[in-house]
């Protein structure tokens, strides 16, 4: 049995360490997301639009939203994430 080469057991030791940096930054990155999702309903709630968050969909209702969501701005920019805060 050969011995390991230099460089070897940190490269194990770098394996271990990167799979728990990708599980923390996982976690982030859905922290993250659902964070814009809670921010889109709270922008469309102060346009009197009822909105739920289901998943990673953000479901919207209101009466006449379709019409509304071409004639007003704030609407239209909620959902690209530009609400003014």
């Amino acid at each position: 049995m050969r011995r390991p080469r230099r460089g070897e057991r940190a490269v194990a030791a770098l394996s271990a360490d990167a799979a728990g940096m990708r599980v923390g930054l996982e976690r982030r990155v859905a922290a993250r997301a659902a964070a814009v999702r809670a921010r889109i309903a709270a922008a469309m709630a102060a346009e009197r639009v009822a909105a739920r968050v289901e998943g990673e969909s953000v479901l919207l209702s209101a009466p006449g939203l379709h019409a509304r969501w071409w004639r007003d701005l704030a609407l239209r920019e909620a959902g690209r994430g530009r609400s003014g805060q």
